[in-house]
């Protein structure tokens, strides 16, 4: 079954899961927020927009964690009326969907969640695979709009990878992109893509819209079996016994997670400064 359990129902929240029902990514949508009745609120309001939008998937409201039991997909996202959580609070939250829902994948929505990806991994065992952010995919989204202007192209027309560890040490291959199939390189002068440097770490943090439009991507991409990539913060590979941090890397997704990480061709000059943002 494609069961979604959003943990947390604020304005992101209740967006995503929003996104997840009018495109029938998921079956069963379970909105979680311990903030009174909010959740419940939510996914009714969301529920009554069913028969005009025409999506048929069931949404309902807990307040008690234990509802993630049994989902598919597990989403950490904003709760409801509530200041972002302090480290450690996240980390307890964490902890305690690793425990109820052991088999679950876990999709951590917000921009600030890199950290929280790498402790999840490092200090609660979490497998690697399993454990996710999908915030970078709105990164890459808005860096592919701001090329489609410079460009006066489609944004659809534009591929192009993003890595590394926003906002500071953002990498974008602009070798490797491309636009309607011809190299983006070909047809963008180096004033251009200097000026779009420029601005890239202005994109970020994304909003709540792309924020939930990211993790649905990677969701509906879990789901599906899509061979597309998706952009996400993954945790390092530290099996060869060399230490690094979480970054942005495009990743293949799939029902087990994270399927394997596809490098884009990067420069010398890339490359050191991919090692040197994921350096510990």
């Amino acid at each position: 079954m494609t069961q979604v359990a959003i943990v947390g129902g604020g304005e992101v929240g209740g967006l995503l899961a929003h996104a997840l029902a009018r495109r029938n990514i998921a079956a069963d949508i379970c909105l979680i927020d311990n903030n009174g009745r909010a959740a419940l609120g939510k996914a009714l309001d969301i529920m009554q927009a069913a028969p005009v939008e025409g999506f048929s998937s069931n949404l309902s409201g807990a307040t008690e964690l234990s509802a993630i039991a049994g989902a598919s997909i597990v989403a950490i996202a904003d709760a409801f009326g509530g200041q972002p959580p302090a480290a450690d609070a996240s980390m307890l939250l964490l902890k305690r969907v690793r425990d109820l829902a052991p088999a679950s994948l876990i999709v951590c929505v917000e921009s600030g969640d890199r950290d929280l990806i790498d402790r999840g991994v490092r200090e609660l065992h979490i497998p690697r695979a399993q454990l996710l952010g999908s915030a970078p995919e709105a990164l890459t989204g808005g860096i592919r709009a701001l090329t489609a202007i410079e460009l006066d192209a489609p944004a659809s027309d534009v591929a192009l990878s993003v890595l590394g560890v926003p906002p500071n040490h953002i990498i974008v291959p602009w070798d490797d992109a491309t636009v309607g199939g011809f190299s983006l390189v070909r047809v963008l002068s180096e004033p251009a893509r200097r000026r779009l440097d420029a601005r890239i770490a202005g994109l970020w943090p994304p909003g709540p819209y792309a924020l939930a439009a990211a993790a649905a991507r990677a969701i509906d991409t879990i789901f599906r079996g899509s061979r597309r990539l998706v952009t996400c913060f993954v945790a390092p590979d530290d099996s060869a016994g060399m230490r690094a941090r979480a970054a942005a890397l495009p990743v293949r997704l799939g029902r087990p997670g994270v399927i394997e990480v596809v490098m884009p061709e990067l420069s010398v000059r890339e490359r050191v400064r991919l090692e040197n943002a994921m350096m510990l």
